[in-house]
């Protein structure tokens, strides 16, 4: 349902704009009743960006990173964050993007991508949108070591756990990033489901 014409927007205040752009907007919304209500929000634009899962059915794994994360830390994550490679858009397709951050990030060049969903990841406050896909890799699509871009403070291990292994580092809290726990839940209902690859 579109909502457009029950937001006037009156006015936009940059707050910040040096990693990425911060504004305060204030805004009335026409409630269900009818009403107007006046509102004010902070949003936060770091651009969109997309993520994925590399699979290896056969040997039934899956390859992660490890890396700091500063807002994880001073949230009280005393500890590296495991993740799916990720990264921002950039003006680069989804599809495009993604192949590039798993080379950056993991040293596996991956022909087989494929897009599963997108979504919001907190639309309270931050108006990214995620693209979530899933891949295939073997062996022999390992190019470098990868690690990240270091003169972009990255410096990331690869992991390679079985899908078993990967859903109970949820279940026990080692892997507590909202991206990678929705794809390591689609890839048990989808992938790895009664040892038959649905990709």
């Amino acid at each position: 349902m579109a909502v457009a014409h029950k937001v006037r927007v009156e006015n936009v205040t940059t707050l910040s704009d040096d990693w990425y752009v911060l504004k305060k907007t204030t805004f009335s919304y026409q409630r269900s009743d009818g009403t107007w209500q006046r509102q004010s929000r902070e949003t936060y634009d770091r651009g969109n960006g997309a993520t994925i899962l590399l699979y290896d059915w056969r040997r039934r794994t899956v390859l992660l990173t490890r890396q700091f994360r500063y807002p994880a830390f001073v949230n009280g994550h005393d500890d590296l964050l495991i993740e799916t490679p990720a990264g921002l858009l950039d003006d680069a397709s989804p599809e495009d993007r993604i192949r590039a951050e798993v080379e950056e990030e993991t040293g596996y060049r991956v022909s087989d991508v494929r897009q599963v969903f997108d979504a919001f990841m907190s639309p309270g406050s931050v108006t990214e949108r995620l693209h979530f896909f899933v891949g295939s890799y073997s062996a022999v699509d390992q190019v470098s070591e990868g690690g990240g871009n270091a003169e972009e403070g990255e410096d990331i291990e690869r992991l390679e756990p079985s899908i078993e292994e990967a859903l109970e580092m949820i279940s026990d809290g080692r892997i507590r990033d909202g991206k990678t726990i929705m794809l390591l839940q689609y890839a048990a209902l989808h992938l790895f489901k009664d040892n038959q690859c649905s990709a």
